[in-house]
């Protein structure tokens, strides 16, 4: 199955293609193509867009030895498609291999029917307010756990580096943990996961929504935290150069903002308010232990002086690729001010 990012730059799409034997490695696999006027990233008169595989995991649902296949998209004449952000993010991390970055992304989501009413919510009306729901137990506070420990199993059997899940704050919203990912992994990894959540969903008669806000009023919204490293932060004396990572991400929030949501801003705008456990999107903060705080240093860290850090302004639908390379041109490579820099291999 061939699976890539749509127009939207938040959809996935996929077909199936039948081999003449199991592919060991991506080199096996074909290139492919399909009618790019259809998921909106060409015109019918010129619809053939092409699928470059980039990266190969088991299949849950047909089981070995079918195989789930990634792909970056480019158009009719080999250039990018305007969705295809794992491109450049892949040139960025092959020039700071050596630093050995890590990346976590913890990715929430709310479950809806298909009327596109909360799983479990009640038809007329609201459930109970938060508190109880948070890593909750019990047909009051967990709605859709089936639902949740199915994708958990086939994220383990396909091979996507899932490290964990819980029920959130509001009703019907879960999270799973991906990572840790080094380099361009983060990003092949976490949009695997998405895939798979929405394939097993469908299996439900559920949807699966990654809305920053999928619900207005005294409701959580939905980010995708990601925690970040590099080597030099793990070792001794690490937390200095978190501290100084902070220090440069202070100076180019708004591009971090821009980078953090696939609407530049505008669909985190809703989530970042200041309230329910995030900060707001005009300000920059940094604090240990700080759920409130754009930056998070995880407790442990400031105890131990090194460690890792948590970006909290990403949205449950951002693009995982521009954001871990806005962490690395950020933090690693140093850029500064408004533009980022066109670097070459």
């Amino acid at each position: 199955m061939y699976i890539w990012i749509d127009g939207s730059g938040e959809g996935l799409r996929c077909k199936t293609k039948t081999l003449d034997s199991e592919p060991k490695t991506i080199a096996d696999l074909p290139e492919w193509n399909f009618d790019g006027s259809s998921t909106d990233q060409s015109e019918g008169s010129n619809s053939d867009m092409f699928l470059l595989p980039v990266a190969m995991f088991r299949d849950p649902f047909r089981k070995d030895p079918n195989k789930l296949i990634f792909c970056e998209v480019f158009k009719y004449n080999h250039t990018l498609a305007e969705t295809n952000l794992r491109h450049s993010c892949k040139k960025i991390m092959d020039m700071v291999a050596n630093e050995h970055p890590w990346f976590g992304m913890e990715q929430e989501y709310t479950l809806l029917g298909t009327d596109g009413h909360p799983f479990g919510w009640p038809s007329n009306g609201f459930p109970g307010p938060q508190g109880p729901y948070y890593c909750g137990v019990g047909a009051d506070k967990a709605y859709g756990r089936d639902i949740v420990e199915a994708h958990y199993r086939a994220c383990l059997y396909a091979g996507v580096k899932i490290a964990g899940t819980n029920a959130e704050v509001m009703p019907a919203q879960w999270e799973f943990q991906v990572g840790p990912c080094e380099g361009i992994d983060m990003g092949d990894h976490l949009w695997m996961a998405r895939f798979i959540l929405h394939r097993v969903c469908e299996d439900f008669g559920i949807l699966v929504s990654f809305d920053p806000k999928p619900i207005t009023g005294n409701w959580n919204g939905a980010g995708c935290h990601t925690n970040f490293s590099t080597q030099a932060m793990r070792e001794e004396g690490g937390l200095k150069v978190i501290e100084e990572a902070i220090e440069r991400l202070a100076k180019r929030h708004e591009f971090h903002i821009r980078s953090y949501d696939p609407k530049g801003g505008s669909d985190n705008a809703r989530r970042l308010t200041g309230l329910h456990e995030t900060s707001n999107i005009h300000e920059f903060s940094a604090g240990v232990a700080n759920r409130g705080a754009s930056i998070r240093i995880p407790r442990t860290v400031g105890q131990e002086g090194k460690g890792y850090f948590e970006d909290r302004r990403p949205s449950a639908n951002c693009d995982p690729y521009p954001v871990t390379e806005a962490l690395i041109r950020t933090c690693v490579l140093k850029e500064t001010g408004d533009q980022t820099v066109e670097y070459k291999n």
